[in-house]
């Protein structure tokens, strides 16, 4: 099954358990990538949020489609892509998958990074985020998945 449908589902699943404890605004926060000393921004797709004493979702398309007609960022091979959100709480989880000719592969992301791609090409990323509860299991706070894409020269 495609990972982009298993991560809708997944916060489908969530959906049933979503409370408002804490999260502030009526959407979910802004989320930059950082590559050397630029700063770019993301788009934001899907999302679930629970703010300002309501809950809403929204459903946007995939990641490609989102990003039609945007320019990718330049990046050069194996250079470091940061995720940035000046956001408090934090996400307590997170998911990032790449797509290179219609080919889905989970990006391993570390201290909130991970490396470009050594070949070169275009490379679209979904960066799907959630806030879950401590306490409770399935319980989620919200959910967003956000867009970007490089280009490897």
């Amino acid at each position: 099954m495609n990972k982009w449908i298993v991560s809708f589902f997944f916060t489908l699943i969530t959906l049933a358990g979503c409370s408002n404890d804490g999260m502030v605004g009526d959407k979910p926060p802004k989320a930059m990538i950082e590559i050397g000393t630029e700063t770019y921004e993301t788009a934001l797709g899907s999302y679930c949020w629970n703010g300002k004493g309501k809950s809403i979702c929204v459903d946007t398309a995939g990641p490609i489609e989102l990003l039609k007609g945007k320019q990718p960022i330049n990046v050069t091979a194996g250079e470091e892509v940061k995720f940035v959100m000046n956001y408090k709480p934090q996400p307590t989880q997170v998911h990032v998958t790449q797509i290179h000719e219609n080919e889905e592969t989970e990006v391993i992301v570390k201290n909130s990074r991970f490396p470009a791609p050594a070949e070169k090409g275009i490379y679209y990323y979904a960066y799907s985020v959630w806030w879950m509860d401590e306490k409770e299991a399935h319980l989620s706070h919200g959910d967003a998945f956000y867009a970007f894409v490089l280009q490897v020269n």
